[in-house]
């Protein structure tokens, strides 16, 4: 056990947010903590690494436990470059390798036993903290994270938040504490970094909390959840999937324990009033005895009411025709080319993923989707009757200055008040909220509103850009059942893999020069590109042993040749060797020279096939 937190509360200008928080961590664990947005999950982290106080409750830490913490906010030397700002990490490495040097340089003159054991002693915890491969785990965190060495030279003080937040998880990675506290790390990485980074914290050797909306994530790392709900702690050994089926079926089997307490403590209550209405005294005694059994019963509370989530259901208007859209050759470019030869189709009903590495351009897509840009090249074709519903993730479809009652009443003029409050309500914007500016209202808020337009616009294609950014897990949830009860087609863009899995019927990988199709949701089609992967890998493999085996035949056919070039060259050698014995040409000094000369010349020709046959042998 390296920590634990025992009946932990924090409360805020007197309101409870952590009522009571309970769980332990130990070695190698990995322990995910989910709860809605506002729950408390920063909070705990915070009050984790002593950056928050608690009111009551115990902390406990192992002396040994060293801390790391990544919060969504952080501060970084603007002034290092990229890779000084990871390279600072091993400031106290680079100094024992500096002493290392030093005296390396005594002991060229001195060899006193004080500085032999100093050398042993530094030698042996520089190889042991990694003195030998720091500098390509820094590399490799660099990279990981998405920073290619053309950026490893810029000044952290020119970066975007994401990326300074990308630079602190990174420096947290290769310090390598006994316990990460990561506050959502998933924030600002695309795809493939999120991948290398699950990778990277499933082989953590140490423990790692992690707060994360994102589900696929905390089901590839993590191996505990930490549910926080109303102030309370739940612990679940097991994934997000299992968690969610076993969290229902428990909330239903205490929903139904308690209702049955209800109605036996009525029952009884019942009878205990009916004997009491006969007036008698045998009655009255039986009251009474059954009114001190209904005292000693267990009387059992009612389970917490989940937070009301968003209630959503999307219904067409009309039925579209069945081809929906045909993208073909599209190509579109700004200063450089952007993206060119995409092509994709989507047909009624489907629910289409448009995935891809940030900066692609699958936003610009939707937007000449949309007709708010026109393509450099390519054409895209709208199917019959189609009528689209755009959710932009920057909300830019909302007037910041009008009220949530005014948004709806200005884009629905035909709708009643009550209507209109009735649609406010049903994404919980009750009572007096519906007249909140939308100004003030957080990511996630924003995000309802666009929603419940796109509900009130009956379309019957659906284009999402991030649906799910701002909202917690369970709003999510209900969202993707809505989803996937929605009468009409779906193309979407989301980083969330688990959004992705459960809605999608084709993946569209979007690549600079072309896209590729997949059937079947985020899951097949990380099968089918692992399998393409193998088999280009296989296909590789096999050329290379085709060339090799063809190379090792061509090296075969040079070794016969040069031995009977050899062969043939020692036989001349022997006889200019006899030739030169020979009277009359001795006598000759015209001849002599001339068979001195070939004889030198195939002497040394001799050499070099030898040489280059001792070569082709190794």
């Amino acid at each position: 056990m390296i920590l634990a937190c025992s009946s932990l509360k924090k409360s805020f200008q007197g309101i409870d947010l952590l009522k009571d928080i309970t769980f332990k961590i130990e070695e190698h664990d990995k322990l995910a903590i989910i709860g809605v947005n506002g729950a408390g999950k920063s909070t705990l982290l915070k009050i984790l690494c002593g950056e928050e106080s608690y009111d009551s409750g115990d902390i406990f830490k192992s002396r040994e436990t060293s801390l790391g913490y990544l919060s969504q906010h952080n501060t970084i030397n603007s002034h290092l470059s990229v890779y000084d700002a990871l390279l600072e990490v091993f400031d106290p490495l680079i100094e024992k390798e500096k002493r290392i040097r030093d005296l390396e340089q005594q002991m060229a003159t001195n060899h006193s036993d004080e500085i032999m054991k100093e050398y042993d002693r530094l030698t042996y915890e520089f190889e042991r903290d990694g003195g030998y491969t720091y500098q390509s785990q820094l590399k490799g965190v660099l990279k990981g994270l998405g920073f290619d060495e053309s950026m490893w030279d810029h000044q952290v003080g020119i970066l975007s938040g994401g990326q300074k937040t990308r630079i602190s998880l990174g420096r947290l990675l290769l310090l390598k504490p006994s316990l990460l506290l990561l506050d959502e790390p998933t924030n600002h990485l695309d795809v493939d970094s999120i991948e290398w980074l699950e990778g990277y914290l499933k082989n953590y050797p140490h423990a790692i909390i992690i707060v994360s909306h994102d589900r696929y994530f905390i089901d590839q790392v993590s191996n505990q959840i930490l549910e926080i709900e109303l102030g309370k702690s739940t612990l679940y050994k097991c994934s997000y999937q299992d968690y969610a089926i076993i969290k229902k079926h428990n909330r239903e089997i205490d929903l139904k324990h308690y209702i049955d307490n209800q109605k036996e403590i009525k029952r009884m209550q019942e009878s205990i009033d009916l004997l009491k209405s006969y007036g008698r005294e045998k009655q009255v005694k039986r009251a009474e005895s059954k009114e001190k059994a209904l005292d000693k019963m267990e009387k059992l509370d009612r389970p917490d009411a989940l937070p009301q989530a968003i209630q959503i259901q999307f219904q067409p208007l009309i039925e579209s025709g069945y081809d929906v859209l045909k993208v073909k050759d599209l190509a579109m470019s700004f200063d450089k080319p952007l993206f060119e030869h995409i092509d994709f189709e989507v047909k009624k009903e489907e629910r289409v993923a448009l995935i891809g590495p940030n900066g692609i351009g699958k936003t610009t897509l939707f937007h000449i989707l949309l007709g708010d840009m026109i393509q450099q090249a390519g054409k895209i074709k709208l199917g019959s009757k189609v009528m689209i519903g755009y959710y932009d993730q920057e909300h830019t479809s909302l007037s910041f200055h009008k009220t949530i009652f005014q948004e709806i009443s200005d884009a629905y003029p035909q709708m009643t008040n009550t209507e209109i409050r009735s649609a406010c309500a049903s994404f919980q914007f009750k009572g007096e909220d519906v007249f909140k500016s939308i100004e003030v209202l957080s990511g996630g808020e924003r995000g309802r509103i666009v929603l419940m337009k796109l509900l009130l616009s009956r379309c019957n294609f659906l284009v999402l850009d991030e649906p799910t950014n701002h909202l917690d897990i369970e709003s999510k949830e209900v969202l993707e059942d809505a989803l996937m009860s929605f009468q009409g087609t779906i193309l979407f863009i989301s980083h969330d893999r688990y959004f992705i899995n459960k809605l999608a019927t084709k993946v569209v990988e979007m690549k600079k020069d072309h896209a590729l199709t997949y059937s079947g949701n985020y899951g097949t089609y990380i099968e089918n590109k692992n399998s393409v992967v193998v088999e280009k890998e296989k296909n590789t493999a096999y050329q290379q042993q085709k060339k090799n085996q063809s190379e090792i035949r061509k090296q075969q056919n040079q070794v016969k040749k040069i031995e009977k070039d050899i062969s043939l060259l020692e036989q001349r050698i022997s006889d200019l060797n006899e030739f030169i014995h020979d009277e009359d040409i001795c006598n000759d000094y015209v001849k002599y020279n001339e068979i001195i000369k070939e004889l030198d010349e195939k002497n040394a020709l001799l050499e070099n096939l030898l040489n280059e046959w001792e070569t082709l042998q190794e």
